[in-house]
């Protein structure tokens, strides 16, 4: 999705489906080769690519798509598999692995020192400036080449929102520079 010259890129849209029947582990495992791990029942598909957890109540969480469709069709899979309808699968929308790429390379340590308190800080040791940002309630990680990875959006849309405002006000400050 492009929002000016910033394209926003969903990495990961994890979505949970509650089923009519809560799932059971003891036949998640039996008929389609689950395995259990600290309380869950995790199955890797291969058609569609996405890793299935099954939770203690029963439910399916989907990791590793980028659309709710490739979600349902994962679960539906699953589903199937094991002989079971998926007619009445609800889904509920979890957060979004987001990620975009500002036009220019970003001084990472003065964004710190000239935002207020709290706003944003430095981590030396990953090499990035992590941003907690209120007005969009996001949390946006950065590093000097100008990539932005947005781990906890409700929306793709609200992190291009995000980064168009970024885009300004860094701009405004001065923290893009020529090179890193």
């Amino acid at each position: 999705m492009a929002t000016g010259s910033i394209d926003v890129r969903v990495e990961n849209q994890l979505v949970r489906f509650v089923c009519p029947t809560p799932l059971n582990h003891d036949t998640v495992v039996a008929e389609v080769g689950g395995q259990r791990n600290s309380g869950v029942v995790i199955k890797a598909m291969e058609r569609p690519r996405a890793t299935l957890v099954i939770d203690e109540e029963g439910r399916i969480v989907v990791h590793g798509t980028h659309r709710i469709e490739a979600a349902r069709a994962a679960a539906k899979e699953l589903l199937l598999r094991m002989g079971m309808d998926d007619s009445g699968l609800v889904a509920e929308m979890g957060p979004v692995v987001v990620s975009f790429q500002f036009d220019r390379a970003l001084n990472l340590e003065a964004i710190p020192a000239s935002l207020p308190s709290g706003t944003a800080e430095f981590d030396a040791r990953l090499g990035c400036t992590t941003l907690t940002d209120t007005r969009h309630s996001l949390t946006v990680q950065m590093w000097p080449n100008g990539k932005c990875i947005v781990a906890d959006a409700r929306h793709p849309n609200m992190v291009a929102m995000a980064a168009v405002y970024w885009n300004g006000l860094f701009s405004d400050r001065g923290f893009f520079v020529d090179r890193i």
